[in-house]
């Protein structure tokens, strides 16, 4: 692939802090665009997809807060990431909730299952695993639960996201850079075999 099409995604309702949704725009002001037309790519920058705000919205579960908005905004990524694949080109999702992984990593998951029919391996680079659920998760924070619904059923919303489930198994992902895990996470990554490394 020659072509790369940036999509941003200034979500901002997966974690409890604000301010991730500036995350687009800081890396598109650092030159990342230019950077990689350096590299030899032909670059096209398709805009950043809507996203509500959490002010805007209503909490409705406090077990996986605004997970019916990050659905949303999610599908999009997904419909928009597998456009992108299907037009030749390499999508490159922007954003800072780890919510959006749900929607481009479902997309890059379909379309190779489609396209060669072979699974995908998922490097999650992160200082924590996102591996929690509803269930175990302490805060309710969605942005703390994205590849438990790659490699799982839950949070059904964001694991239904494409045309199957789970989106990449365990015995093909790895987690770079865990430091801080929770304790019931441990037990996730431990029984689904993810790989670790610091």
């Amino acid at each position: 692939m020659k072509s790369v099409h940036i999509i941003g995604v200034p979500l901002d309702l997966g974690g409890g802090r604000r301010g991730v949704d500036m995350g687009p725009s800081a890396l598109r002001i650092a030159g990342l665009g230019e950077q990689i037309a350096a590299l030899g790519y032909t670059v096209v920058d398709r805009g950043d997809l809507p996203a509500p705000i959490p002010e805007t919205q209503e909490l409705r579960d406090a077990h996986k807060k605004y997970i019916r908005d990050i659905a949303k905004v999610c599908q999009k990524v997904y419909q928009t990431s597998l456009s992108s694949f299907d037009e030749g080109a390499m999508p490159l999702v922007l954003g800072g909730d780890h919510s959006i992984a749900a929607g481009s990593v479902a997309a890059a998951a379909d379309w190779a299952r489609r396209t060669k029919n072979l699974p995908i391996g998922l490097l999650w680079v992160d200082a924590h695993g996102d591996m929690n659920t509803p269930a175990t998760s302490l805060s309710g924070n969605v942005h703390g639960m994205p590849l438990a619904a790659l490699l799982g059923p839950e949070p059904s919303e964001l694991s239904k996201i494409g045309t199957f489930s789970p989106k990449v198994l365990p015995a093909h992902t790895v987690l770079v850079g865990i430091r801080n895990l929770d304790e019931r996470e441990k037990v996730a990554v431990r029984t689904q075999a993810c790989t670790c490394s610091r």
